[in-house]
């Protein structure tokens, strides 16, 4: 069948084949064909390493058994990957109608996940450029044997970081930084058995990162049901791909539009979650505002958000979305939710029905094409008793690494917020426990330096080009008006009373 494949040459193999592509297609596009090849590759040389199986231990009866006592997906006749192979001519056409056979044979599991891509579009894709796509892919034999579920979902996301690399600006549509992903999940800790929701799923990212803690605690795994939602269709295919290869069977990913029609619906209510992590898209305003003001499942028990911003429609979906006993979230989200004027009521709200536990500031960078400083919202329905009353604010702006023009947390970073959270005390400089009637008498803004000033880092090299320091000095130039402007409204709401 071959032999193992190690994770540099996995890497080495999927970079390659995108290689191919470079004069012929944009960037931005890798991904609707390449994604697509690399998984029916491996669905169908695990169809091969499944038929050699069953032939090794029940021998010729083997060819008796139904084919899904034997085989994770069925591969119809004709539309095997070696059947593909052997096309000379129209060869895009031959790829599609294989992939329409599999995904109908598997249609409660497989539906549209090979996505719309412009196959039969010769001037984009020539016979002879899929033909030598497809012999790319037959040098490795891709079964479980020569390339494990987690190592070869290990090879996937490596390929969707460089996608996102290389592809710029519409990086953020389908990939979040994994070390923040990381984080979110480690103070979560998500359990065996619970239901995990992501509602703006992208590539399945943080839902597959809440797999990867399970594992690493030596927890079982399998009996987690694992949900997302994601408005773009062929960003919800390669989600769906990502949970396969690295072994998740119990999920459901639909593609919609989580605003305007949510896809978990149970009994006319929103379906319910343990777990919910999520990075929504920041500040859209391309979104139906009037149909949430009468929104039907009561997403809008906070207010109405401003149609510049829907920040505060996906917080609020989210928590509506979380079961009353043990429903916790970790939402990453821009910093203005924490102090804009004109969403402070829904933050009053929001504070005063005691389901904010945490707020974290993160280090400017970590982000395609951003130098912002994001932040993690926790909420959770049912707070320890000690929590109650009670917010947690973490200063961590210093706690990043950068290297090669990247930025990331450090796993002593990771540890460091986890730890503070866990603990939910005071730490200088780091974190502040703050009671709701503080936050009350700052107009509950939960703007963190309010509450908990960074400790400085005098060791730290700032390594930034010029122009980064710029965009960054920028970003808190704004920040800084926007703080100016709502201690303005304040004042002038403090002269109206006194008149």
């Amino acid at each position: 069948m071959g032999k193992r494949i190690t994770i540099a040459e996995l890497q080495s193999y999927l970079w390659n084949s995108a290689v191919l592509l470079r004069t012929s297609i944009d960037a931005g596009a890798y991904k609707q064909y390449i994604f697509p090849l690399l998984f029916f590759k491996r669905i169908c040389d695990v169809y091969d390493e499944e038929t050699d199986m069953a032939i090794r231990e029940y021998g010729n009866e083997a060819a008796e058994f139904p084919a899904d006592e034997i085989h994770t997906f069925i591969v119809p006749e004709g539309s095997h990957w070696n059947d593909v192979r052997m096309a000379s001519e129209n060869v895009g056409k031959v790829i599609m109608e294989a992939f329409r056979k599999i995904e109908n044979a598997n249609a409660e599991k497989l539906q549209d996940i090979f996505g719309d891509g412009a196959w039969t579009n010769k001037k984009r894709l020539p016979d002879w450029l899929l033909k030598d796509l497809l012999e790319h892919f037959s040098t490795k034999t891709l079964s479980s044997e020569n390339c494990p579920e987690d190592e070869l979902g290990q090879g996937y996301e490596y390929l969707i970081k460089k996608f996102a690399d290389d592809s710029g600006h519409t990086a953020q549509e389908f990939y979040t930084n994994r070390t923040v992903v990381h984080l979110m999940t480690e103070m979560l800790k998500p359990e065996s058995g619970e239901s995990i929701y992501d509602p703006t799923c992208g590539s399945a990212g943080m839902l597959i990162s809440a797999i990867a803690y399970l594992k690493g605690q030596g927890q079982e795994w399998r009996n987690v049901a694992v949900y997302g939602q994601e408005i773009n269709a062929l960003t919800s295919a390669i989600g769906k791909m990502n949970l396969f290869l690295h072994g998740v069977r119990d999920f459901t990913i639909v593609n919609g539009d989580t605003l305007a029609s949510p896809g978990f619906i149970e009994q006319g209510q929103l379906q319910r979650f343990d777990l919910v992590l999520a990075n929504p898209p920041y500040s859209i305003s391309q979104w139906d505002r009037a149909a949430f003001a009468n929104d039907k499942y009561g997403r809008n028990f906070l207010g109405i958000p401003p149609q510049s911003r829907a920040d505060y429609a996906f917080i609020q979906h989210i928590v509506a979305s979380l079961k009353k006993e043990t429903g916790r979230c970790a939402i990453l989200l821009p910093h203005g939710v924490l102090f804009r004027n004109e969403e402070r009521a829904m933050r009053e709200l929001l504070v005063r029905r005691d389901s904010v536990e945490c707020v974290i500031g993160l280090g400017p960078n970590l982000f395609y094409n951003s130098p912002m400083e994001a932040c993690i919202m926790i909420c959770r329905m049912t707070k320890q008793p000690e929590r109650r009353e009670r917010v947690l604010f973490i200063n961590a702006i210093n706690e990043v690494e950068r290297k090669n023009a990247q930025s990331f947390l450090e796993e002593r970073h990771i540890r460091r917020i986890a730890v503070a959270y866990e603990k939910y005390c005071n730490e200088a400089g780091f974190a502040k426990v703050v009671s709701i009637d503080d936050i009350a008498a700052n107009n509950f803004s939960l703007n963190i330096p309010l509450y908990v000033k960074p400790e400085e880092d005098t060791t730290a090299k700032d390594t930034r080009t010029v122009q980064e320091c710029y965009v960054s000095w920028l970003a808190s130039a704004t920040r800084m008006h926007q703080c100016y402007q709502q201690v303005n409204a304040m004042l002038k709401k403090v002269d109206v009373g006194n008149a």
